[in-house]
């Protein structure tokens, strides 16, 4: 069974003039039966002709062009119509006329460059053909010219509505694949901004603060330890970030392990922001990605505080219900009274973006009385 399912797979694998060929050979044997000479397309009424050497090579030229349809296909139409005509000027007459309607169908399907050139040349090659088969004909009719051409002008319509619909799938397929790659990169720089910022942040600060404790070896001591402690569980991160990026790897979201906020806000402590940190609830077995989102919204509020509002009491407040999350980060202090001057907002946005995704509610600004608070409520339970 596996065996029989690999055989498409193969088979796409040929080259296309190889898979168009057995078409061709398939017309060219059956052109010979006896049951099919001499019932094939017929056009200005001559008299039906036996077989003979001529007729093999008309027939070979209408039926083994066909293998390069699809790669050479304004060549393929003009062998397959120097074969058509030999088969209805000598009166054949063979199934192999059949393969002048593929050879059109391909055209209009296929032919990339010179469309409209084309069709003109092909069009002019056909008033010759049916002069000469009305002189040598039993008069047929001028109208079963006509009919016959329109016919074949239907058909190269087919080819081209296959083209346009082809071209309109690979556009869609382009943008799509476009989209895919934007917002994959979208969410490694969302990523990379909380991961980073918050880590960096934090060492910018603690090594800052350690350039004034020289006389106090103790503390200076600590507050190094506090950077390098830092540094490491950003370099921890950053690899969880990277192996993201192999195709390997799963592309499920990590959800901080348990006492990651409390980690977090020690963290943001060591660096000389005061935190007060309330954790009501416990979480629900299924959360989705929603402690993910939360941690990353108290990982920006944080974040923002140190930078903006450095040495200001903030508050973390995180209630986990049976259905939702909702955090909240209040910052004191004149530096977040002004908003975020410096930020360039896209930690903030990536936030909102992540909370509107899971259906949830964020907002982010100044509070009454001064400072800034961040708040969001998130639903838990959705998929990563």
């Amino acid at each position: 069974m596996i065996g029989l399912r690999r055989v498409p797979d193969l088979w796409h694998r040929f080259d296309v003039t190889v898979r168009d060929l057995p078409l061709g050979l398939l017309l060219f044997t059956a052109s010979f039966l006896p049951a099919f000479q001499n019932h094939g397309t017929q056009v200005g009424g001559l008299p039906h002709r036996p077989f003979d050497v001529l007729a093999v090579a008309a027939v070979a030229l209408e039926c083994l062009p066909l293998a390069v349809r699809r790669r050479w296909p304004a060549g393929c139409l003009a062998l397959v119509s120097l074969g058509f005509a030999v088969d209805q000027l000598r009166g054949y007459h063979s199934l192999a006329g059949t393969g002048l309607a593929i050879a059109v169908l391909s055209m209009g399907a296929h032919l990339e460059r010179r469309r409209r050139a084309n069709l003109i040349l092909f069009s002019a090659a056909y008033v010759p053909l049916a002069v000469a088969l009305f002189q040598l004909g039993s008069g047929e009719p001028v109208g079963e010219f006509v009919t016959f051409y329109l016919a074949l002008a239907f058909v190269w319509g087919i080819g081209a509505w296959l083209r346009s619909t082809r071209a309109a799938e690979a556009e869609r397929r382009r943008r799509v694949a476009e989209d895919t790659r934007a917002a994959e990169r979208t969410r490694i720089a969302r990523e990379l901004h909380d991961v980073v910022t918050h880590h960096v942040t934090a060492m910018v600060v603690q090594a800052e603060a350690a350039r004034y404790l020289t006389a106090a070896p103790d503390r200076l001591d600590q507050a190094l330890t506090a950077v390098t402690d830092t540094g490491r569980r950003a370099i921890t991160d950053l690899r969880h970030l990277l192996d993201l990026l192999n195709p390997d790897h799963g592309t499920e979201a990590r959800t901080p392990p348990v006492g990651r906020l409390l980690t977090l806000v020690e963290q943001t402590r060591r660096a000389g922001q005061p935190v007060e940190f309330t954790e009501e609830g416990a979480p629900a077995e299924s959360t989705g990605s929603a402690d993910l989102v939360a941690y990353r919204v108290v990982q920006e509020a944080l974040t923002n505080a140190l930078k903006y509002a450095n040495g200001s009491r903030t508050s973390v407040r995180v209630h986990h219900r049976e259905r939702e999350i909702t955090v909240e980060v209040s910052t004191d202090g004149s530096g977040s009274q002004a908003g975020f001057p410096d930020g360039s907002g896209r930690g903030l946005a990536g936030l909102r973006e992540r909370v509107d995704v899971l259906g949830g509610d964020f907002s982010a600004g100044r509070r009454t009385g001064g400072g800034f608070v961040v708040q969001a409520r998130i639903p838990a339970g959705n998929p990563s």
